[in-house]
């Protein structure tokens, strides 16, 4: 079974396509198909990153307008953080860039080596849930798609952070809905698809957070996955405090929950995405409450991995992402 496999940097990461053979007259080869994928992908980041001071995101948060006139893309884009609000309960706040630039995260972390995860978790404060902010400004936030405006008061800045990188994780698989399969890992955020697929799912492996194996695995034909911790976005500040880009909306501050990481499906990657987040920010009973319908995984502080659901496989040895021949989606 060929694909095209195929790996670009974009969005603070690495963007992985993999590309089966088109089944529709007319659409363009595989490796067309992803030059085009990767040039919506660069557009999408180049828009919408909040680490670029001429995006027209950094444009609409210095803007002392309440109503900023913005693009389709835009206007898209702060919609779907503002639907993982509200599908979340406002744990999944897009308006808390000022605290998360507090927090130490100013900046890409890409290249970046993360502060050894253990010793972060020694000197956390205690573990607790979060809780939605007693203010929630994201609902002050409106979109107009008809007009191409975007209303909020000003001085309120939106981070569209996993949100957008959901969205952009979507749109390319839209765009590749005429192929015989394809994987797109986006940042994390993956979405498989094509009729191939659905008959000859793809086994996707997950790596452990703390002991970096790859020793669990599920099948998936269609749909969505999203993984959410902090392994890999944790640093030390000036002060000697460890922090992190997962916060509590009541307090502002990094949320210490009890996990490390969580795994969600769904049908679709804004809101796998979306399920992973508000799992981890709600911490091992909440989080075992909210993937009890479609299924995920959480690592506890202590490394054990807890499975949900009934989507998986039998332990690996070292397998990434490939077809499984013979196994219903």
């Amino acid at each position: 079974m060929s694909e095209l496999d195929v790996t670009f940097p974009a969005m603070g990461s690495d963007i992985r396509l993999l590309l089966g053979e088109p089944l529709e007259p007319g659409l363009p080869d595989p490796a067309e198909a992803a030059a085009r994928v990767r040039e919506y992908v660069e557009r999408f980041d180049a828009q919408l990153s909040r680490f670029r001071p001429d995006s027209e995101l950094s444009a609409l948060n210095r803007d002392e307008r309440a109503a900023v006139p913005a693009s389709q893309l835009l206007c898209s884009a702060v919609a779907a953080g503002l639907w993982a609000a509200e599908r979340s309960g406002g744990l999944v706040d897009p308006t808390l860039l000022g605290q998360i630039e507090a927090a130490g995260y100013r900046e890409s972390r890409r290249g970046v080596t993360p502060a050894p995860l253990l010793d972060a978790l020694a000197a956390a404060p205690p573990r607790r849930a979060a809780r939605p902010s007693a203010g929630a400004l994201y609902r002050r936030v409106a979109v107009d798609h008809a007009a191409g405006v975007v209303r909020r008061p000003p001085g309120v800045r939106i981070d569209t952070g996993g949100a957008g990188k959901g969205l952009c994780a979507d749109a390319m698989a839209h765009m590749l809905r005429g192929y015989s399969r394809f994987v797109i890992d986006c940042g994390g955020d993956m979405r498989v698809g094509g009729d191939d697929a659905r008959t000859t799912p793809y086994r996707i492996e997950l790596e452990h957070p703390l002991t970096r194996d790859h020793q669990d695995a599920l099948s998936l034909g269609s749909g969505a996955i999203a993984t959410s911790g902090i392994n890999s976005r944790v640093w030390q500040n000036g002060d000697g405090a460890y922090a992190h880009h997962l916060l509590d909306p009541a307090s502002g501050e990094p949320a210490w929950t009890g996990l490390v990481s969580v795994t969600a499906l769904a049908p679709s990657a804004l809101e796998a995405e979306t399920l992973a987040k508000t799992a981890f920010l709600l911490g091992p009973r909440g989080a075992r409450r909210v993937l009890r319908s479609r299924g995920g995984a959480i690592v506890h502080e202590d490394g054990r991995l807890e499975r949900i659901g009934s989507c998986w496989h039998e332990p690996l040895l070292h397998l990434r992402v490939a077809p499984v021949a013979g196994v219903a989606a």
